[in-house]
C-alpha cells in the first residue's frame, strides 16, 4: 500500500521543522539553488535599475535635460517593462522558468551596458527602454520559480527573502556610485556606472549549471493545453483577478518608483547634500528597506496577504507625507525618518510574489503574474513622470505627494481580490 506525500514532505519539510530558517530548509537542496539564482538575479536587476536614478543629476547636466526629460528616462524603462514582463511570463509558461530567467538577465545586462555608450539623449532613451524588457521579466520569473518550490506555510517568508534582494542590489549600487563619483568626474562617472551593469551576465553561468524548474510544477504546466495563453488570464473566471491585481500593482509601484526615482535628486537639489552625504542618507533608507522586506515576508504569512499590503500601504503614505514636509535645516530628522520610510515601502512588496502566484493556476501563472505586475509597473510609471513635470513649479518634495496617492489606489484594489494565505500551488 503506497502513501501520498504532501508537497511539503516532497520538498524536505518535516512536521516539526520550525525556527527562523525553517522556510529555507523546507525548500530542499534544489529549491535552495533556485532561491540563490532568483535572489542573485533580482539583486542585480535592482543594481542595474538604480544606475539611472543615482546618476540622474550628472546625466541631466551632461545632456542639458530638464526635469521632465530626466523623468521620462525612468518612465520608458517601466512602461517597456510591461511588455518585457508579459513576454517573460508567457515564455516561463511555455519553455520553463529557468530558461526564461536566463533570457531576462542577459537582456537587462546587455542594454544597461549599452546605456554607458549612448552619444545623446535619444539613444540613451532607446537603450533604457530596451533594458526594461529584461528588467520587467526577471522578478516575475524568479518569484514563480521559487514559489513553486516553497511550502504554503512558508511561502510568504520565502518570497520576502527574494524581495530583500532588491535592497541588496540597491545598496551595492549606492556603494559603487559613491566610489565612482568620488574618484571620477561626473561626465565620465555616469558612463562607468552603466558599464558595471554588464556584471549580471555572469549569473547566467550559475543558473545554467545549478538551477532547474520545480519538477511537479513543470509536469503540471506541460500537461495543460492552455500553458502560456495570454487570453486565458482574461477569461471569465480570471478577468476580475487580473484587473484588480493590475490595479494593486499600479498603486504600490506608482508610490514606490516615485520615491526610488526622485529621492536622490530631492536630497541633492532641495537638501543640498553632497554625493557622499546622499549616500549616507540612502544607507538609512536601504537598511530600512532590507529589514522591511524580511519583516513583511513574516507578516504576510502571519496576517495574510491582504492585511500585510493594506497595513504598509497606509504606513508608506504617511511616511511620504512626513518625509517631504520636514522643515528646512532639519536634515538630521530626514536621516532618522529614512529608515521607517524604507521599511514600510518595502515591506508592502514582500507579499506580492506569493500573492500573485497564488491567484493563478500553474499553466498560466507566469503569464498572469508577469502581466499584472509589470502592467501595473508601467501605469505606475506615470507617477515619477508627473513628479518630473511638476518639480519645477511644486518642487520635488511637493510633487512626491503623488506617491501617497498611489498607495491609496492599492488599498482600494484589495477589495476586489481574495485572501490566498495557505493555498497549495500544486
Amino acid at each position: 500500500m503506497s502513501t501520498v506525500q504532501s508537497p511539503q514532505s516532497l520538498q524536505g519539510e518535516r512536521p516539526d521543522d520550525t525556527g527562523a530558517f525553517a522556510w529555507l530548509r523546507a525548500l530542499g537542496p534544489r529549491g535552495r539553488r533556485a532561491f540563490g539564482g532568483a535572489f542573485g538575479g533580482y539583486a542585480l536587476d535592482s543594481y542595474d535599475f538604480f544606475t539611472l536614478p543615482l546618476s540622474m543629476v550628472a546625466i541631466a547636466a551632461y545632456f542639458s535635460l530638464d526635469s521632465g526629460q530626466t523623468g521620462l528616462l525612468t518612465t520608458v524603462t517601466l512602461v517597456v517593462s510591461a511588455v518585457g514582463g508579459a513576454l517573460a511570463g508567457i515564455l516561463a509558461d511555455r519553455i520553463g522558468r529557468v530558461k526564461a530567467l536566463m533570457i531576462t538577465v542577459i537582456t537587462y545586462a546587455l542594454f544597461t551596458l549599452l546605456c554607458g555608450f549612448a552619444p545623446n539623449y535619444e539613444t540613451l532613451l532607446v537603450f533604457r527602454a530596451l533594458q526594461g524588457l529584461g528588467f520587467g521579466g526577471e522578478w516575475a520569473v524568479g518569484a514563480i520559480l521559487v514559489a513553486e518550490y516553497a511550502s504554503a506555510k512558508h511561502r510568504g517568508r520565502t518570497l520576502g527573502g527574494i524581495q530583500s534582494a532588491w535592497a541588496a542590489g540597491w545598496a551595492l549600487a549606492v556603494i559603487v556610485y559613491t566610489l565612482v563619483f568620488h574618484f571620477l568626474d561626473a561626465d565620465t562617472a555616469w558612463r562607468v556606472m552603466f558599464w558595471t551593469g554588464a556584471l549580471p551576465a555572469l549569473l547566467v553561468v550559475y543558473v545554467r549549471r545549478n538551477v532547474e524548474d520545480a519538477p511537479r510544477a513543470a509536469e503540471a504546466r506541460r500537461a495543460s493545453a492552455e500553458r502560456g495563453s495570454f487570453t486565458a488570464i482574461f477569461r471569465t473566471d480570471l478577468l476580475r483577478t487580473t484587473f484588480f491585481a493590475m490595479l494593486l500593482s499600479t498603486g504600490v509601484q506608482g508610490g514606490y518608483y516615485t520615491l526610488a526615482t526622485w529621492v536622490p535628486t530631492f536630497l541633492k537639489t532641495e537638501r543640498g547634500l553632497t554625493v557622499v552625504g546622499t549616500g549616507g542618507y540612502l544607507t538609512f533608507l536601504i537598511s530600512g528597506a532590507f529589514i522591511g522586506y524580511l519583516t513583511g515576508g513574516y507578516l504576510t504569512d502571519r496576517l495574510g496577504r491582504k492585511k500585510n499590503i493594506a497595513l504598509f500601504a497606509v504606513l508608506s503614505a504617511l511616511c511620504i507625507l512626513a518625509y517631504t514636509n520636514i522643515p528646512a535645516g532639519a536634515n538630521s530628522l530626514l536621516l532618522v525618518l529614512g529608515f521607517p520610510l524604507g521599511f514600510c515601502m518595502s515591506a508592502i512588496f514582500s507579499g506580492f510574489g506569493s500573492f500573485l502566484a497564488e491567484l493563478y493556476p500553474t499553466a498560466v501563472r507566469g503569464t498572469g503574474q508577469g502581466f499584472t505586475y509589470n502592467t501595473g509597473r508601467a501605469v505606475g510609471a506615470l507617477f515619477p513622470t508627473l513628479v518630473g513635470f511638476l518639480a519645477d513649479s511644486w518642487g520635488v518634495g511637493g510633487a512626491l505627494v503623488f506617491g501617497a496617492i498611489g498607495y491609496g489606489i492599492a488599498v482600494v484594489a484589495l477589495l476586489g481580490l481574495p485572501e490566498t494565505r495557505g493555498k497549495e500551488l500544486v
